[in-house]
């Protein structure tokens, strides 16, 4: 073909046209197609606040509820210490009277009272206590016969006045005599004015003078006991206060009435309280340390002599909003809690194709019905929705943390003290959509 030919060019530049045309459409379909996945990008970055669990999800993770508390976490001072008795609410069982053991009534750990029989011991000289007061009952009688008598002759003019004398002196040995025999049973439990010759005891009992636990048995049945050998120790813990040890550099900030918070080592989780009694006047050994006093006040249940304890002393009254540690987590930096809303979970999914409408993204109706279902929440009719709510933390103590919410919240509101993190992993994608 001749390339100066008008039918050349009218080829030529239809060729270029086509070409020219093809890269235009290519280029707008490139870009259309950037601007819609930056569209979505946009959308999906917008963070999830409410989420949604069934009971199911509910009971199986152990999600529980507590409230905002208010808690002494600032400005305070940490000491250990030491849970003890006093002397006066703790006694060693010894008997009055040497014997041996017949039985033993009490084993480790149980609860006595008062007056309650301990043990009981046998021996001879218990009888021959009773005999002789019987004895001296009887020869008071002859004693008083033997007065009459003097005093009758006496009266005649036919009696000697130091005989008279003699038989008043020893009819009040007697009567003296008698008294403390009778004391003597009486201490031993044995009751004076009931004694017959055909009612003799061997046999004693032994009782626990005060309330308590026994908290250690020192013989066994047979063995021979005086009085002093102990049969057991009975400790009464309803008396049980606190021993801490603060640091010279701590003391101008007690005062006696103040509240102490502790915990003990076998059971840091359960939090007691003890108020401030008394405040040592001295170093304790070479620690420099000074002995504070404290009466365990409240519950005492699972507190024995002897446990090993840390406590928190409030150096001032100020309080803070405080939840369980476990309640906060963590997120980009920030720290949030969840609490039990009304607010709908799909509300999320509405706003990002709300926002993918501004943008102007038109999609098809298959692919819209597509995206609503991602977003969309099941049936939680019988579950519950959860909101993150931003907080700022405070003083972390005695397992409370202070918090200051970023928004208003009402004091009633629900918190979620356990099974927050997997709450966050729901709402952060980490949980798989549950149906």
């Amino acid at each position: 073909m001749n390339i100066k030919s008008p039918i050349y060019f009218s080829l030529l530049a239809i060729g270029l046209l086509v070409s020219l045309g093809s890269c235009g459409a290519k280029e707008g379909k490139e870009s259309a197609e950037k601007e819609e996945a930056h569209g979505h990008e946009h959308g999906a970055s917008e963070p999830t606040t409410v989420a949604s669990l069934t009971q199911e999800q509910i009971k199986e993770v152990g999600i529980a509820f507590g409230s905002i508390e208010q808690k002494a976490l600032t400005a305070t001072i940490k000491a250990n210490g030491i849970l003890r008795v006093p002397n006066n609410n703790r006694s060693n069982v010894t008997p009055l009277y040497g014997g041996s053991i017949r039985t033993l009534n009490v084993q480790l750990g149980d609860q006595v009272r008062k007056g309650q029989v301990i043990a009981t011991i046998v021996n001879p000289q218990f009888i021959q206590l009773q005999e002789d007061y019987l004895n001296t009952v009887n020869e008071i009688l002859l004693a008083e016969q033997e007065l009459q008598r003097q005093q009758e002759l006496n009266a005649g003019n036919a009696g000697i006045k130091r005989n008279l004398q003699s038989a008043s002196s020893n009819l009040n040995i007697l009567k003296t005599k008698r008294a403390s025999l009778a004391q003597q049973l009486n201490v031993l439990g044995i009751s004076a004015a009931k004694i017959s010759a055909g009612n003799l005891r061997s046999v004693i009992a032994v009782v626990s003078p005060i309330n308590g636990v026994v908290s250690n048995v020192f013989l066994k049945l047979g063995s021979y006991v005086d009085v002093s050998s102990p049969i057991v120790e009975i400790v009464d813990n309803s008396m049980i206060h606190l021993d801490l040890q603060v640091f010279e550099k701590d003391l101008p900030h007690l005062k006696i009435g103040q509240d102490i918070s502790f915990t003990t080592v076998n059971n840091p989780d359960q939090t007691y309280v003890a108020k401030i009694s008394k405040l040592g006047a001295s170093f304790e050994n070479d620690s420099k340390s000074i002995a504070v006093h404290c009466v365990v006040t409240g519950d005492k249940t699972d507190l024995i002599d002897g446990m090993n304890t840390t406590g928190i002393i409030s150096m001032s009254d100020v309080t803070t909003p405080a939840v369980p540690d476990d309640a906060i987590v963590e997120a980009n930096g920030k720290y949030y809690i969840f609490i039990e809303t009304d607010k709908k979970a799909e509300e999320n999914g509405e706003h990002e194709h709300a926002h993918e409408n501004e943008q102007g993204h038109d999609h098809d109706e298959n692919e819209a019905e597509h995206d609503h279902s991602k977003g969309e929440t099941h049936d939680h009719e019988h579950g519950i929705t959860f909101e993150k709510i931003e907080v700022i933390k405070g003083v972390s103590n005695m397992g409370y943390t202070g918090i200051t919410p970023v928004q208003e919240l009402s004091p009633n509101v629900k918190v979620v003290i356990k099974g927050a993190f997997f709450i966050n992993a729901k709402m952060s994608g980490a949980v798989g959509h549950s149906h």
